[in-house]
């Protein structure tokens, strides 16, 4: 994940004496970009499951599936933290590879690997997709809780905020539908090759298509943000 495009210039508010942003979307913008990470980020939580399928596909020996993807974990581990970065992503991996495993022995087909991430995008797509509905969208939770952790439901009494906010989140619904009509036909038909590279395709790259068009809405849009009633 990475910061969103600043198509741009922020407007700056201090010629004005104010600070901050003056707008939903450049609050919006700004705080996307604090809670986005790197195509890095994404490889390092996607490639030990691939590479767990890869190994158990050309050997079909579990544990030396398992040993080689830890190992793979193990490396890009050790390369965060001799760099001094986060590791948050690389941790993330483990869970996922844990999943794909645990699924992959029990039915004993390398297909099975990717099924947890399947259901996984049905179901938070759907909860995405919900959110919108009900005009509470997603991605405001993470606004709100970066601009004001002690009163995270502070951006839902702004409805420019809101407005952007279901924009922004019809994007992400996007993205799972696109996933979803990816994978599953592949995951149906067996083909864990195709699986395997649709696998990172749809990660980092979809995610990047997907931040460029929240770009594209954030600059175009010059929303005002309202002051909340004082109390």
């Amino acid at each position: 994940m990475s910061e969103v495009p600043e198509a741009a210039a922020t407007v700056s508010d201090e010629a004005d004496g104010v600070s901050g942003p003056r707008t939903v979307e450049e609050l919006v913008r700004s705080r996307l970009s604090q809670q986005m990470g790197g195509a890095r980020g994404s490889l390092e939580a996607t490639v030990p499951t691939v590479v767990f399928v890869i190994a158990w596909t050309a050997t079909h020996d579990f544990r030396l599936a398992l040993g080689v993807s830890v190992g793979a974990v193990a490396v890009l581990l050790a390369l965060r933290v001799l760099q001094g970065q986060t590791p948050k992503f690389v941790l993330s991996s483990v869970f996922a590879l844990a999943l794909a495993a645990f699924f992959v022995h029990r039915s004993g087909r390398a297909e099975d690997a990717y099924l947890p991430g399947i259901l996984y995008s049905a179901a938070l797509g759907s909860l995405t997709l919900l959110s919108v509905v009900v005009r509470w969208p997603l991605l405001g939770f993470v606004v709100g809780v970066a601009e004001d952790p002690e009163d995270p439901l502070s951006w839902h009494r702004d409805r420019g905020i809101v407005r952007v906010c279901q924009r922004l989140t019809m994007v992400l619904v996007g993205l799972y539908v696109v996933r979803l009509a990816v994978m599953l036909p592949l995951y149906w038909a067996g083909e864990v090759a195709a699986l395997s590279v649709a696998k990172i395709v749809l990660s980092w790259p979809l995610y990047l298509l997907g931040v460029t068009l929240m770009g594209v809405l954030l600059v175009r849009g010059h929303t005002p943000l309202e002051q909340p009633p004082q109390t």
